[in-house]
């Protein structure tokens, strides 16, 4: 991918605010050939520091809440107003995944880049904690850090460089994503693919200079990405 709309946000300080393999690429990927109306509706959900939510207002023209358990929603909303965008394209909303508090079938749509595996591992989560709050007919895009095939009978040494085997417990292949999808009863699966980012996103990753990206670059620079992909996986609510 050339990730056109990607580039505008390649400044080191908007880069400092990524929290993992490029979220940006990943959801401009993620959001190919997207059916999400303009001016629909979207829940960012685990939104990190608000760069996702950002390009998700400017770049899509969505009305975006950007949910998060761990930032804070005024340093959040700072940043939305340097970005040029008003409280009413765009709001921070500090909040646990299994406890969101919306109104029913809020949202038009729910946009998860590289943080569902936290949260939705649970095969019943789709079904009681998420969907209740998106409209019939609307979107769950989400993209998930993956491997290749999982390998956690035998965990490769390159992996072993960076996290321990309960953090990569984390991170599945799309056999188990599709096990975990198929227990949904509530949302159609329109599609669960591997993605084209993978290398580009963690190469922009490991030039961080925070603690995180530089025990990354160990499991990384070792070949560990030979056994790692990112997972698309789109839902459309029945």
């Amino acid at each position: 991918m050339e990730y056109i709309r990607s580039k505008k946000y390649f400044t080191p300080d908007l880069q400092t605010k990524i929290m993992g393999p490029n979220p940006i690429k990943l959801q401009e990927e993620l959001l190919q050939n997207h059916k999400i109306p303009s001016g629909s509706f979207v829940c960012d959900l685990g939104s990190g520091q608000g760069l996702t939510s950002v390009f998700l207002a400017k770049e899509y023209g969505f009305v975006v809440f950007a949910v998060d358990l761990w930032s804070e929603p005024k340093e959040n909303e700072e940043f939305f107003k340097k970005m040029g965008l008003s409280s009413a394209q765009i709001k921070s909303v500090k909040a646990d995944a299994n406890e969101l508090k919306f109104e029913k079938e809020f949202f038009d749509a729910v946009v998860s880049t590289d943080s569902y595996n936290y949260f939705g591992r649970d095969p019943i989560y789709l079904d009681e904690k998420l969907l209740p709050f998106v409209k019939k007919g609307g979107f769950v895009y989400i993209t998930v850090p993956g491997m290749k095939k999982d390998c956690h009978d035998k965990l490769p040494e390159e992996l072993l460089l960076s996290w321990t085997p309960e953090e990569l417990d984390y991170i599945h292949d799309i056999t188990y994503w599709s096990n975990i999808i198929s227990h949904c009863k509530k949302a159609d699966l329109i599609s669960i693919y591997e993605m084209e980012s993978n290398s580009e996103v963690w190469s922009d990753w490991i030039k961080q200079n925070n603690e995180y990206a530089i025990n990354d670059r160990k499991a990384i620079e070792a070949g560990g990405g030979d056994y790692l992909n990112f997972i698309a996986i789109i839902l459309q609510k029945r």
